[in-house]
């Protein structure tokens, strides 16, 4: 599903408080105005998440209002929660591959987990970060 809500982040020392009025108890924080912004996004995207899942009512969006603190800042958050499911899917699957019957031997003797070695390998390949 997508959804749109608006954030009000509220300059805290060095970094800023993110609250969303139409959706209770989701807040979060963030050390930039960048940062909050990506902050905000995934606390809504996984509080929505949660409520999907727990087939528990979202209510639609309320207008944006001006805001009476002049240091807060007011954004827009676009969601999909369809999105942000498939980027933070955990879940394992299963994959065949061929690798030469030495290799296979070697590893089986070093008591290699290989599950372990083509993730470490495919992040690493790929440039994600551990």
């Amino acid at each position: 599903m997508k959804y749109c809500y608006y954030a009000i982040l509220s300059p805290y020392k060095n970094s800023y408080l993110v609250r969303f009025p139409d959706l209770v108890g989701c807040n979060t924080m963030g050390t930039s105005l960048r940062d909050a912004s990506e902050m905000a996004e995934d606390a809504a995207s996984l509080w929505l998440c949660d409520r999907e899942d727990k087939r528990l009512p979202i209510i639609p969006a309320s207008e944006p209002r001006k805001s009476e603190n002049s240091d807060e800042i007011i954004i827009v958050i676009n969601i999909d929660t369809d999105s942000y499911r498939r980027k933070n899917d955990n879940r394992s699957v299963k994959k065949t591959l061929s690798i030469p019957n030495w290799l296979n031997e070697k590893a089986i003797k070093a008591h290699i987990n290989f599950s372990s070695v083509l993730q470490e390998g495919l992040k690493q390949h790929l440039g994600i970060p551990e």
